[in-house]
């Protein structure tokens, strides 16, 4: 079994503002993740079986989505400000659209629907929310931050491996974006 999910790539331009907005986060109980694996994930898969990555990339080369402009702006934090899981860096773009063609592709595949989803690239997780307010403090420092735009022209499927320094990805598949 392998843990995996599909993702867009963020370019490496975006680098050095992502390490910037970490610099600041850096605190006590936040748990960085590092700058070059930040992406955004359109649909977590889970563990599935290695023999089963070919037919789900068949799958997700379905996906009518043409390839689009995105802009990655701002930073907030999930669930709510009161409990802090999550802290992350906003999208816009056609990332719905996107998501709802992978939904559509990998119905057959039976994985759990994604209820609320809402683009993002998560940057950091808070393992102890204690210092909410200073973790608050200076996310609103932040909230305008704007890395820019990029063009969003491929998925990715992507493996997980999680270790105790940290994630490895690996990507799986890219599959570029077309209109059937």
């Amino acid at each position: 079994m392998i843990r995996t999910f599909i993702a867009v790539e963020l370019p490496e331009k975006f680098l050095p503002e992502i390490e910037r907005i970490s610099a600041v986060l850096k605190t006590p109980g936040i748990k960085l993740v590092e700058p070059k694996l930040v992406h955004i994930t359109l649909k977590f898969l889970g563990d599935i079986h290695e023999d089963k990555v070919e037919q789900i990339a068949s799958a997700l080369s379905q996906v009518n989505c043409e390839p689009f402009e995105a802009r990655i702006k701002g930073v907030g934090v999930f669930p709510k400000p009161d409990y802090i899981r999550v802290i992350w860096l906003g999208s816009e773009g056609r990332f719905d659209v996107l998501h709802k063609e992978v939904e559509r592709v990998l119905s057959p595949f039976k994985f759990e629907k994604d209820k609320n989803f809402y683009p993002h690239a998560t940057r950091p997780r808070v393992k102890t929310p204690g210092k909410k307010e200073e973790i608050l403090e200076k996310i609103k420092k932040m909230e305008s931050a704007d890395l820019g735009t990029m063009k969003v022209e491929s998925i990715s499927l992507k493996k997980s491996t999680l270790t105790p320094k940290g994630p490895i990805y690996e990507t799986l598949r890219e599959i570029k974006l077309k209109i059937s």
